[in-house]
């Protein structure tokens, strides 16, 4: 069988135009038709639109979102500050925030406290304790151990008790808030009254999930917290708005006058929720 010719000097005849053209220029077209290559027509993309499905709904390995815990923030060189003869402790922390935040309720607890401040103990300042006894997960009265006597709880108010689960490691600290706080100078105990187990602290003006009750052994760590009053001050800023209220600084309340005028508290003091470990 012979071979075909190479058609280098042949011409063919345009199934489009009629025309005729080299034979070596020419194509064949989507629909069949061999047209030269100055006539070639692509398909219309409209003439076989490719296939679409319902838009997704969802990911396959979704991370929704939450609102974390909040954590512990670390304050300045020697925060606290107080004066003779006044129950009021200012709190210096400028990166608390610049904008309105008046009649938050905020609960806070005090961690790494390095020096007393006049005469208020590391322990006062703290409100750090241990269990006196053992309780159960439905105990409504609760002792702490007080050491000299000094250590006082404000009453109506929150303590965490810290847990740490022997087998996976986690905290499962609970949240306790209690009416009435006792202190017997005899025996050393402090007493919380009206209990009401599992509970939570708000934190800059937000509400938090309950905690779980459960029972707690004697020497288990406890923590109490004091309610912070967040007062701004006026900033002239030398341009528009003229003055901002800054919230740079906040006061707590002790149960007594202090006795002497002072700052202190030393370097990375922190101060966060009374339970900062969800």
């Amino acid at each position: 069988m012979s071979n075909f010719a190479r058609g280098k000097y042949a011409q063919f005849i345009s199934d489009r135009s009629g025309q005729a053209f080299p034979y070596k220029e020419m194509v064949t077209e989507w629909t069949g038709a061999k047209v030269h290559t100055s006539e070639y027509e692509p398909k219309q993309p409209q003439l076989d639109p490719k296939p679409h499905g319902a838009d997704p709904q969802g990911l396959q390995q979704a991370r929704p979102a939450r609102t974390e815990f909040p954590t512990a923030d670390f304050l300045p060189d020697n925060p606290f500050s107080i004066t003779s003869g006044n129950k009021i402790m200012t709190v210096s922390f400028p990166d608390y925030s610049t904008e309105a935040q008046g009649g938050e309720l905020n609960y806070v607890r005090f961690q790494g406290v390095k020096t007393p401040v006049g005469a208020r103990s590391i322990e006062q300042i703290e409100l750090s304790s241990t269990l006196n006894a053992n309780i159960s997960s439905t105990a409504t009265s609760i002792t702490l151990s007080a050491g000299d006597g000094s250590f006082y709880l404000p009453s109506n108010s929150y303590v965490v008790i810290e847990k740490v689960n022997s087998e996976t490691g986690r905290y499962e600290n609970e949240v306790v808030f209690y009416q009435t706080s006792t202190i017997h100078i005899d025996t050393g105990i402090v007493t919380l009254s009206n209990c009401v187990r599992g509970t939570s602290a708000t934190f800059r003006g937000e509400s938090f999930p309950n905690t779980t009750a459960s029972s707690h052994l004697a020497g288990a760590k406890v923590f109490g917290c004091r309610l912070a009053s967040i007062d701004p001050d006026t900033v002239v800023t030398g341009a528009q708005p003229a003055t901002i209220e800054q919230y740079n600084r906040f006061t707590i309340t002790f149960d007594s006058n202090s006795t002497s005028t002072a700052t202190g508290g030393g370097l990375q003091c922190t101060v966060g929720p009374v339970n900062d470990r969800a």
